[in-house]
């Protein structure tokens, strides 16, 4: 495949690409090239996150491919765990990379699937040189947000992972405590409320479950902590920063029947660096 060069407006003549696509996985990497459909790819297997293992294997695909080190690159790999600071590196390198959503990639919904839903490098080569000529609809590539925009997110997302953890030990309390056919009706001052409770025949409850339960519950009051300081972070970060994006934050607080979390989570999320470009992609 070639993209046509041009200087001053007269020069036409096509220049070839080279296309890597990433396999990501744990420990390793596979790397796929290719400059063009009908050629065999060239795979590479390096050691996961070593980037400049990954540079040493695009200059020899280069020379192998017989294209001079000038010759473009585009590359592509599925947007999971490893997140957007491979995309900022291949883009530092002069490397035209799409960060692809992989519940947005077209699939055969004829053909049976493996369990994984990752896709071979061979597959995303192909995909990828189809999206270069035009065939948008064979993925969906993922805007990459500014090293700032991402690390903003991090408050409001540990504070909800922090909530959901204070769930699950809520549920799992209350789960022991039914099993001998016991409630609490809330979770505050609990040990003094194990200390009143009887079995149905009149005993307290058993000394391993006690435990148990006091346990889930040292667990529960940590998280608690936890929470009360993000929170309060949270709210001092509001009152005295004089960042654009908090600024954002404190105008929708203003709109009726929104609170800090709806409007951080807005702001931080959907308005701070995505664009969208239809209610569509709102939705999605």
């Amino acid at each position: 495949m070639t993209t046509t060069a041009t200087h001053n407006g007269h020069d036409t003549t096509p220049e070839r690409v080279l296309f890597v696509a990433f396999e990501l996985r744990e420990k390793t990497w596979k790397l796929g090239f290719t400059t063009g459909h009908g050629q065999k790819p060239r795979e590479r297997t390096v050691t996961a996150r070593h980037h400049e293992h990954v540079l040493n294997e695009i200059a020899q695909a280069q020379r192998r491919l017989g294209l001079p080190e000038t010759a473009p690159v585009v590359s592509g790999y599925e947007a999971g765990r490893e997140g957007f600071w491979l995309h900022r590196f291949l883009q530092a390198q002069g490397i035209t990379n799409h960060g692809v959503d992989s519940s947005a990639i077209e699939v055969n919904r004829r053909r049976r699937r493996a369990k994984s839903d990752g896709l071979d490098v061979r597959t995303l080569l192909s995909m990828l040189m189809r999206y270069t000529q035009g065939e948008r609809q064979v993925w969906q590539v993922v805007k990459a947000p500014s090293v700032e925009a991402e690390d903003q997110r991090h408050r409001h997302r540990d504070l909800e992972t922090l909530k959901q953890e204070r769930a699950s030990t809520t549920t799992r309390i209350k789960g022991l405590l039914s099993s001998q056919g016991l409630r609490v009706p809330s979770l505050t001052k609990l040990p003094e409320q194990l200390e009143a409770l009887r079995l149905w025949e009149g005993s307290p409850v058993p000394p391993g479950l006690r435990r148990r339960v006091l346990r889930v519950y040292a667990h529960h009051t940590f998280l608690s902590a936890q929470i009360a300081a993000v929170e309060a972070e949270r709210r001092a970060q509001l009152q005295a920063s004089t960042d654009a994006s908090l600024d954002k934050v404190r105008q929708v607080m203003r709109l009726k029947g929104i609170g800090i979390n709806g409007a951080w989570l807005l702001v931080m999320e959907f308005f701070g660096w995505r664009a969208f470009k239809n209610r569509r992609e709102v939705g999605g």
